[in-house]
């Protein structure tokens, strides 16, 4: 079971073996219906989602209520739910099928989450949700700069932004103007290859300093055509 995950230095209980495991099979069978992923095979998935979602986890600060934009096919949030039974997510899909995929999951595995099928720039201008989560993240949604626009107008005043992109590419550079128009600073840039020579990864560690002007996010596509 998780022959892979199980050989990293990753200190996960038998429980949450458990429910990666059965995660695993939920992704695989949906997959054949959704376009969840692309990586199907045990390493790949072991790894590259497991793994990745997992180890950084102790960025997460404990009891934090948590904001996933453009969740998919739940990455990194149910990984992390499956270790960190603290941890309380809202997770924003704009695909009605993933969403029905992510509750199905997170039904099964009995998870403390909520999904809501929205785009990420409605949920920012919602009164209901701007600015009220501890934590907002994302992985592989889209540029930092464009991302930035998604997720700061989400967060609490003193909150996280934790954005999981891929190789280093001086992505924080092209967004540090974005980050602070937007309220933001970053504090932490953190560099990782996973197991198995399956590649480098980053995490970028942004902290809302003050709250976002009224006017973001811009919506109608400015995010990804216009990026500040």
């Amino acid at each position: 079971m998780l022959k892979y995950l199980k050989e990293t230095n990753l200190n996960l209980t038998q429980e949450c073996l458990e429910k990666l495991e059965e995660f695993k099979n939920l992704l695989l069978f949906w997959n054949k219906k959704f376009n969840l992923t692309t990586i199907t095979d045990d390493l790949g998935i072991e790894i590259k989602h497991f793994e990745d979602s997992l180890i950084k986890e102790s960025y997460f600060f404990k009891n934090a209520n948590v904001c996933e934009i453009g969740s998919g096919g739940g990455f990194p949030s149910i990984p992390l739910m499956c270790l960190r039974k603290d941890l309380k997510f809202t997770l924003f899909e704009s695909v009605g099928k993933k969403c029905t995929f992510l509750n199905e999951v997170i039904n099964n595995l009995k998870l403390n989450a909520e999904v809501i099928n929205a785009r990420a720039e409605d949920a920012g201008k919602n009164p209901i949700y701007r600015e009220s989560f501890d934590i907002v993240t994302a992985r592989a949604v889209a540029r930092l700069n464009t991302l930035s626009e998604y997720c700061i107008p989400l967060i609490k005043k003193e909150g996280l932004f934790i954005a999981y992109k891929g190789e280093k590419n001086g992505e924080e550079k092209e967004a540090f103007n974005a980050i602070k128009t937007l309220g933001g600073t970053l504090i932490k840039s953190d560099f990782y290859n996973l197991s198995y020579d399956m590649g480098e990864r980053s995490v970028f560690i942004i902290k809302k300093v003050i709250s976002t002007p009224e006017k973001y996010p811009r919506g109608k596509g400015k995010e990804r055509s216009k990026p500040l």
